[in-house]
């Protein structure tokens, strides 16, 4: 996946009862903190061992794997009436009270996008990562309406953005499973594909898992806007330390998966 410059925006939580007023002390914009290379120094880096490294796979896990890599491969394309429809999807199930006024439209910000077009920040991580929101919003919809109206926890004042959160977790995977390899080079990789050939939706249930994981520590963290690399870092700790448990034998057996509701 190409590494890309970009910039975030960060998102403050207005009390019940206090009017919204956008000034320059309620938004909050910086340099590559949130997709493309802000996000690489928190997910690409690799140890040195894991470069020399290659684990050999099943027929079945290597089908598995390239389906997934062709899934990846594919550019999220606002031309292409799948993709309007999938987006039209999603903000359905965000946001089923409400109608869209359109593909592009400030309603999106609601979403926490960057702005009022969501394919700009979908070049972060492709198409995958829309389909990885529906699978989230349709199979755990109390998580997904949970994160995206932050009503669990004791908040900060300067929230993470759910929608493009949600493209750093797309991407951070990609990253930590070595999905772009031919064969996996860490262990944490080789052994998702384990998990991918017994269930074909394997990456879409663990970025649920990891969505929740991720605003878990985000919590338990007491984080705000400046603190989203270290979270994203103690995520894939997290994650990777659960994923390489040696009796785990498939995802719905990882303690994190506890945290998702229905």
């Amino acid at each position: 996946m190409e590494d890309r410059g970009s910039s975030f925006v960060a998102v403050r939580r207005i009390p019940q009862g206090e009017t919204c007023h956008s000034n320059s002390a309620e938004v909050v914009a910086g340099s590559a903190a949130w997709l493309g290379r802000g996000l690489s120094c928190v997910c690409v880096q690799r140890r040195d061992s894991d470069a020399s490294n290659s684990f050999d796979l099943t027929l079945a896990q290597e089908e598995c794997l390239q389906r997934l890599q062709r899934r990846i491969d594919v550019p999220y394309d606002s031309s292409i009436i799948e993709h309007q429809d999938a987006l039209r999807a999603l903000w359905n199930a965000a946001f089923p009270e409400e109608e869209l006024h359109g593909l592009i439209s400030e309603q999106w910000k609601e979403m926490g996008w960057q702005g009022k077009d969501p394919s700009t920040d979908f070049r972060g991580g492709g198409f995958i990562s829309l389909e990885n929101f529906l699978y989230f919003a349709r199979n755990f919809p109390k998580s997904f309406q949970d994160l995206l109206r932050k009503q669990e926890g004791d908040r900060s004042v300067w929230e993470y953005p759910f929608a493009v959160a949600g493209v750093n977790i797309t991407y951070m995977l990609i990253q930590m499973l070595d999905l772009e390899a031919v064969k996996p080079r860490n262990l944490v990789g080789a052994t998702f594909l384990k998990f991918l050939a017994e269930n074909e939706s394997a990456f879409d249930l663990l970025y649920c898992i990891t969505f929740k994981l991720m605003d878990h520590q985000w919590l338990s963290m007491r984080a705000s806007y400046m603190d989203f690399n270290a979270v994203m870092k103690a995520t894939r700790r997290q994650l990777e330390k659960e994923i390489l448990v040696e009796d785990i034998t498939r995802l719905e057996d990882l303690p994190s998966y506890k945290l998702l509701s229905r």
